[in-house]
């Protein structure tokens, strides 16, 4: 066996690089940046021991989550880390825990509350943490779609399914029309069950992921599959392509993991010989298909845990988890699938500046930035989310 004694080499930052962080914000084109108090200066030397102090002062009264992608300062105070869903049933799982803060992005957070209890409280410590992908899906575009499948004729025969990373109204949306929520890890399995229903499926909000799970694993052509644009007419689509298309994907995508290019795959291949190339499906398709594997977050970290020493990886999924990965197994050349910076931007917003302000307010008994989702849309969100539970 091979010892091999890996460096990390942080891919080049680009000229937002900052602000991509979180460390600017640009008030002009973001909402919510502010938080509604003070927050601790980001050089406090005392933000660990402060962090630390909270978090024991408040004890069993908090349930801290921390996913995958956010930053080491902020994992480190994480009771449990994983995926989004993997995170909100262990929301579900600790009813005796007053306050969960969930160190992820608001989808995440509206999923934790549609799961705990109505006792428990969700709380995101800063706003701005959004997705751009959730947001690409607007209810009332969602809504305006349906419509025209019900003038065509098609409704009765179209299954929604909506990934995980979908607004808490996207995943209501689902559940009052009978459909399922699903993950990158069983979306395969989401869509069998939408099938054994009905001859189309109608797949919200991430085009890749649907493309990739019909066409990749499921046998379906890329003929079979149509892309439903909300800002066209009729989608962008005429009546004969909605009436033979069995994958309606809606027009949205991860801005992560939508910059890997085949270039990106190609280049890495002539610079590190033998490597592999291991893939998050929220990739393009035809970076998918160059790749020698492809799977969730979940998957990407078992693959690399179960990997051979002197093994060599390039992984396209966000930067602080591949960084983190590298870290973990020096024996293995782990290394980013872009040359450039590729963080979540607004995975980026939580800092530790902004946890500590969150668990300091809790310590005070203030509820700094609380999540709720209405009753009415919980209830069909719930209803699409046990969908999924009940997925065989």
């Amino acid at each position: 066996m091979v010892a091999v004694t890996s460096t990390w080499t942080e891919p080049g930052n680009t000229a937002t690089a900052l602000l991509l962080l979180g460390r600017g914000t640009d008030p002009a084109s973001e909402r919510g940046v502010d938080c509604p108090g003070e927050l601790p200066a980001p050089s406090d030397p005392d933000l660990v021991a402060r962090a630390t102090a909270a978090k024991a002062a408040l004890g069993d009264r908090v349930f801290v989550l921390g996913h995958h992608y956010q930053r080491d300062e902020v994992i480190q105070f994480a009771d449990v880390t994983g995926d989004s869903f993997k995170l909100a049933r262990e929301a579900a799982a600790r009813p005796e825990a007053e306050f969960i803060v969930f160190c992820g992005v608001h989808f995440m957070a509206e999923s934790a509350d549609i799961l705990t209890g109505p006792d428990q409280r969700v709380v995101l410590p800063d706003l701005a943490a959004g997705c751009s992908m959730a947001d690409m899906a607007v209810l009332g575009q969602v809504e305006a779609a349906w419509d025209e499948f019900t003038d065509l004729g098609i409704d009765g025969d179209v299954v929604p399914v909506t990934y995980m990373n979908s607004s808490a109204d996207i995943k209501g949306f689902v559940g009052r029309n009978n459909g399922v929520v699903c993950t990158s890890s069983n979306a395969e399995r989401a869509l069998t069950w939408a099938f054994e229903r009905g001859q189309k499926v109608f797949f919200l909000p991430d085009q890749h992921l649907g493309r990739n799970t019909a066409v990749l694993n499921m046998g379906f052509d890329l003929d079979d599959c149509v892309l439903w644009d909300p800002h066209k007419p009729h989608g962008g689509l005429t009546p004969e392509q909605l009436r033979d298309a069995k994958m309606i994907l809606w027009r949205g995508h991860c801005s992560v993991h939508g910059r890997f290019t085949i270039d990106s795959v190609r280049e890495v291949r002539e610079r590190v010989p033998g490597v592999r190339v291991l893939v998050h499906p929220e990739c393009r398709h035809d970076v998918v298909r160059a790749a020698d594997e492809v799977g969730s977050t979940e998957y990407i970290i078992k693959a690399l845990d179960a990997a051979p020493a002197g093994s060599a990886w390039a992984i396209g999924t966000e930067l602080n988890l591949v960084r983190r990965m590298a870290l973990a197994h020096p024996d293995k050349q782990i290394m980013f699938l872009d040359r450039t910076v590729c963080y979540c931007s607004t995975m980026n917003r939580i800092d530790l500046p902004h946890l500590v302000w969150a668990l300091e307010e809790l310590v005070a008994g203030r509820v700094p930035n609380q999540i709720t989702v209405d009753a009415d849309t919980a209830k069909h969100a719930r209803a699409a989310l046990d969908q999924m539970l009940a997925l065989p």
